[in-house]
């Protein structure tokens, strides 16, 4: 199956700590590379969500983020500690008693101490237990959408595959046609010339007109590397860099086909033919 390198998943978690977000982009690259961008609380994250990233893509520049943010309320997350409030109080009241000064200290002042009011902690490893769990399944969004992406890629090549079938087609077709016409005009240009014919000098010139014209070893290999492209995409794994070689293995028999060229129709197939090739090797680049 063709899979595409580029894609785009997100997921997203509702717990009792807060909001998790998660959002892979994925786009092409020649090799396999990973970014993540996580909170600070997150950062042991990265070696493992890494490790099984690799385990699922092969090719591709892989940018992770992870978003988290604390819907708890903060007045219900504020505790006080009343062991130290009432240690303080002991403390005011010793020292009242001691040097006769009243207690002046008000409940604001107290809270400002040190310790005494407290932000309830987040339970952190729950919290990146939830955020691994939630990566994995953005991470199987991000492998379904590059498959799905994949499949379109195929038929887009598909069909310009079927186009050169055509076009080479076409050009067996129009070779006998185009040296006829060439042997013709060499009869013309003889018979304008005023020169008698010799049959075995125009047989000479027509062998080597057809041996400069022949292009059946190219519209051969042409044939052998469309099979080829199509036998692997039908491959599993990554093909990316084995469709891409087939692609400058068409261009070159394109490019021959090309300088052999003895007609205008023929030279315009050969143009449609690398138009046709240039297309596929564009979307090949996305592809794993």
């Amino acid at each position: 199956m063709t899979i595409s390198m580029t894609a785009f998943a997100r997921q997203e978690a509702q717990t009792e700590w807060g909001v998790l977000i998660w959002e892979i982009r994925s786009v092409n690259h020649r090799y396999l590379e990973t970014q993540f961008r996580l909170p600070e609380n997150f950062r042991e994250l990265e070696p493992p969500l890494r490790e099984l990233l690799r385990k699922k893509l092969s090719r591709g520049k892989i940018e992770s983020s992870l978003f988290y943010r604390n819907t708890n309320d903060d007045s219900a997350s504020l505790k006080i500690d009343t062991d130290l409030l009432n240690q303080l109080q002991q403390a005011l009241a010793q020292v009242s008693q001691h040097t006769g000064a009243a207690e002046n200290c008000s409940s604001l002042e107290l809270l400002k101490w040190p310790g005494v009011l407290q932000t309830a902690e987040v339970e952190y490893d729950k919290v990146k237990k939830t955020a691994f769990q939630l990566y994995q399944d953005a991470l199987k969004q991000l492998v379904g959408m590059r498959k799905q992406e994949g499949s379109a890629l195929a038929k887009f090549i598909e069909q310009r595959l079927a186009g050169i079938d055509k076009v080479t087609t076409d050009i067996r077709g129009k070779i006998p046609k185009v040296l006829e016409q060439q042997k013709q005009r060499l009869i013309s240009r003889y018979e304008e010339l005023c020169i008698n014919l010799d049959p075995s000098r125009i047989e000479q010139e027509m062998a080597l007109l057809i041996q400069k014209a022949d292009v059946e070893e190219e519209l051969d290999r042409l044939k052998t590397h469309v099979k080829e492209v199509k036998r692997t995409l039908k491959q599993s794994g990554a093909v990316g860099r084995r469709l891409d070689f087939l692609m400058q293995e068409l261009n070159r028999e394109a490019n021959t086909l090309s300088s052999k060229a003895i007609d205008t129709d023929i030279t315009q197939a050969a143009v449609e033919l690398k138009v046709l090739i240039e297309q596929m090797r564009e979307q090949i680049q996305n592809i794993e």
